[in-house]
């Protein structure tokens, strides 16, 4: 059983609230700036943040009315999620790189009364597609950050409302918040939540003693990852806000590492993308054959990984998890050299987070480990669907009846992913049901298993398996920093020869006929990648599905686009 105490309440303004009144000078948020930090205490969060409920109240919001925030991470983002809290109003948390049509379409779909505009990359043409009737509320300007004009100024309303004695408390049961998702699959879905839900998760993990949150009191984390994003949010924000912890930022991606390090986490969550990128920046450095001689001798070993350890900012961490997308096997097993055990999340925004973990330290690397205590997940026998059951459901989805009984049949979620259970119990994702693609020769692929080979070679960084009505899979791929230092006659040699180890155990329909490597970076610029980092197939069809043919056909087994 969980052997920590957490002050018991069922919601998340209820728990700040009791923080501010047992520790109003503790460090709540930590906001770097250049080799600085700014740093409000929980009681200077609630000061602000219960001015800005003040100002929402006087714009004419009414309780249960919904409040959008579209802005990367940065401690304005809590102080306007806890505003919106402590209003009794209903968070709408956006993905800060949305194009301005996408915006706006959402911003309509969610009947956001206000909307946060804060730290941003891009502003231009977004507030033209915010409806007239959508009051925008513009936090300090970040700097190197987009510039907006429009809308009220947070510091002045800041400075003009007063703050109060006591925020609401919510009904356990009502509205916590609208989660829309990534829209990896179409428009964005608004995941209606109620205010129970994050706080059942994480009592439950302390009654389990599943994870061990709870055995971190006043865990130090680092939110970087889209704080609209449900692992961020529960992994990040309700952990902090029940804990007692402190939550720190990035500045921007140039300064990750460092504030990383400078921030030490005791609980650290990331996706597969970031977990490889940390993993090819050490290889960069200590290339991994000097590492494996390394690691062979004693002394020596624990040195190194001690200092690799501390220099990815993990000298400090007690719980460190993976998710989103399938963190490929050979990542776990060189971090668990490390001495990191990657906890395997797989869950959804629907199951307002994970729904199995791998906190176990024998679970096998290829899998997302066993169901969550109180939750099930079965494997639909005919399509090998997953199929989950949880405490955690959402209550549907916002203004969308239809699709919501078309997720939600007979009480069981319909994830989409394709799934198998090993003799012991364990979960292993083979990827969407979706994904799979017929060839020309009428046969289905799974790319996920093909993807996760490539990726094992340290200068391919992301890797899609494609070829849509052509005869044979082919692998477009991204290079990675390690490619940097190689010829580009080493590197097809080195991509020829995962080819051929790669298509040597397949059968003839399965085997990829050609790598194209990509000179373009993929990111959420260029729609290839979704904001929490996971490729957009679809989009790799649209952008390069002309050429599949062609590609498959030339005689050379590496193209360069």
């Amino acid at each position: 059983m969980g052997n920590a105490s957490i002050p018991n309440y069922d919601s998340l303004p209820e728990y700040f609230y009791h923080w501010v009144k047992e520790k109003p000078n503790y460090p709540f948020l930590k906001q770097p700036k250049g080799k600085d930090w700014k740093i409000l205490t929980y009681q200077d969060a609630y000061d602000e943040a219960s001015r800005m409920t003040s100002a929402l109240q006087n714009l004419g919001l009414k309780k249960g009315d919904h409040v959008a925030i579209y802005s990367k991470n940065c401690y304005h983002w809590i102080l306007a999620d806890l505003a919106i809290m402590m209003g009794g109003f209903v968070s709408v948390p956006l993905y800060f790189n949305l194009s301005a049509i996408q915006l706006g379409q959402v911003l309509s779909q969610s009947d956001a009364k206000v909307v946060f505009v804060g730290k941003l990359d891009n502003w231009s043409g977004h507030a033209e597609e915010i409806d007239k009737d959508t009051q925008i509320i513009r936090f300090p300007h970040y700097q190197g950050n987009a510039n907006a004009t429009e809308g009220l100024l947070w510091d002045d309303l800041v400075l003009r409302n007063e703050s109060f004695e006591q925020g609401y408390i919510p009904d356990p049961k009502e509205l916590w918040t609208i989660m829309f998702t990534s829209g990896t699959t179409g428009m964005p879905k608004g995941v209606m939540h109620i205010h129970k839900t994050p706080i059942q998760i994480i009592k439950d993990d302390n009654k389990y003693d599943w994870i061990g949150i709870a055995n971190h009191p006043e865990p130090q984390l680092l939110s970087y990852l889209p704080l609209n994003h449900v692992a961020e949010k529960i992994g990040v924000y309700a952990i902090a806000l029940m804990l007692g912890g402190t939550i720190s930022f990035g500045e921007s991606i140039e300064t990750f590492a460092k504030n990383l390090q400078d921030t030490q986490p005791t609980v650290f969550f990331a996706v597969p993308r970031i977990w490889t990128k940390f993993y090819l920046a050490v290889a960069n450095k200590l290339p991994l054959k000097r590492q494996r001689l390394f690691f062979n001798i004693p002394l020596l070993s624990s040195i190194i990984k001690k200092k690799i350890r501390y220099g990815l900012g993990m000298a400090n961490a007690k719980v460190v998890a993976t998710g989103s997308a399938i963190t490929p096997t050979y990542l776990k097993k060189w971090y668990r050299s490390l001495g990191i055990h990657l906890i395997e999340a797989y869950g959804m925004t629907e199951v307002c987070g994970s729904i199995t973990n791998s906190p176990m330290r024998d679970a096998p690397a290829d899998s997302v480990g066993k169901p969550v205590p109180g939750c099930e997940v079965k494997i639909d026998p005919k399509t090998k669907e997953v199929l989950m059951k949880s405490p955690y459901m959402m209550k549907g989805y916002y203004k969308d009846p239809e699709l919501t009984t078309k997720v939600l049949k007979n009480g069981w979620l319909h994830s989409g992913d394709k799934g198998t259970f090993d003799e012991n119990g364990f979960l292993k994702i083979i990827g969407r049901v979706s994904d799979a693609f017929k060839t020309s020769k009428g046969k289905y692929i799974t790319p996920n298993p093909l993807e996760e080979k490539i990726e094992k070679n340290e200068l391919i960084e992301q890797v899609c398996i494609a070829g849509l009505g052509i005869p044979q899979p082919i692998a477009i791929v991204n290079l990675s920093e390690v490619a940097q230092a190689v010829t580009k006659e080493e590197i097809e040699s080195s991509l020829d020869n995962t080819l051929v180890s790669l298509n040597e155990d397949l059968a003839n329909y399965t085997r990829v006929s050609t790598i194209i490597v990509d000179s373009k970076t993929w990111n959420t610029e260029n729609a290839l990648l979704t904001p929490t980092l996971k490729i957009r197939r679809g989009e790799i069809d649209n952008q390069f599905g002309q050429h599949f043919l062609d590609w498959h056909n030339d005689k050379k087994n590496v193209i360069w686009i």
